[in-house]
C-alpha cells in the first residue's frame, strides 16, 4: 500500500478533485467516499456546511483543550505572581494581614486566566488550522476559484492508503461529480 502513496507522490499528484453544483450532492458524495474507506479527504465550499464536516469524518477539535490549558496556566500564573510579589519579593506586613491574602488576588488571577486563555485560543486555532498557508496544491486546479463563490469540491488525497488514480477517478465519477481532475503538487 505504501507503493501507491510513494508512486502518487513521485508522479506529482496531490490527489483528485471532484466538483459539485450543490451542497446536497457534495454531502452525499462525501458520505459515500468515507463509507468506501477513504480517510485522507477534504471538502471545500463557499460557506460552512455542518453535515459536510461530519461526512468527511472531521470530529476532532482541540482548541477548547488549548483554551482550558491556557486558562489554568493563566490562573495559576496570576496567583503565583501575586504570592511572589506580596510574600517573597516585597513582603510588607500592613495591619497584620497575611502575605497570602487570596481574596485580594482573585481579580489578578481572573484577568490572567482570561488573557492567557485568549492567547492560547488564537495561537491554537492558527496552528491547528495549519496557518499560515499561502500555498495549497488545490489552488492549481482549474475552476477551484469557484469554491469561494458557488461551487463545492471534494478532494481525495494521494496519501490515502486506498488511493489508486484510475479506480478513485472512476469512483468519484459515479458520484455525480460535474468534473474530476487531477491536482498536481
Amino acid at each position: 500500500m505504501t507503493d501507491k502513496v510513494e508512486g502518487a507522490g513521485k508522479a506529482g499528484i496531490y490527489g483528485l478533485l471532484a466538483e459539485f453544483d450543490n451542497p446536497t450532492d457534495v454531502v452525499t458524495a462525501a458520505e459515500r467516499v468515507y463509507e468506501e474507506g477513504y480517510r485522507q479527504i477534504d471538502a471545500y465550499s463557499p460557506y460552512p456546511i455542518e453535515e459536510l464536516s461530519e461526512a468527511i469524518g472531521f470530529h476532532k477539535n482541540r482548541v477548547p483543550l488549548a483554551v482550558l490549558i491556557g486558562g489554568l496556566l493563566g490562573a495559576s500564573g496570576g496567583a503565583a505572581l501575586c504570592y511572589w510579589v506580596s510574600g517573597i519579593a516585597y513582603p510588607e506586613n500592613i495591619g497584620g494581614r497575611p502575605f497570602w491574602s487570596w481574596p485580594a488576588f482573585i481579580p489578578v488571577a481572573y484577568e490572567c486566566t482570561i488573557l492567557v486563555a485568549a492567547i492560547f485560543a488564537v495561537v491554537g486555532m492558527i496552528l491547528m488550522n495549519g496557518l499560515p498557508q499561502p500555498y495549497h496544491p488545490v489552488f492549481n486546479a482549474p475552476r477551484f476559484e469557484l469554491a469561494s463563490r458557488d461551487h463545492f469540491f471534494l478532494t481525495v488525497e494521494s496519501s490515502d492508503p486506498k488511493f489508486d488514480l484510475d479506480q478513485t477517478r472512476a469512483f468519484l465519477a459515479t458520484l455525480g461529480a460535474r468534473e474530476v481532475v487531477e491536482v498536481p503538487f
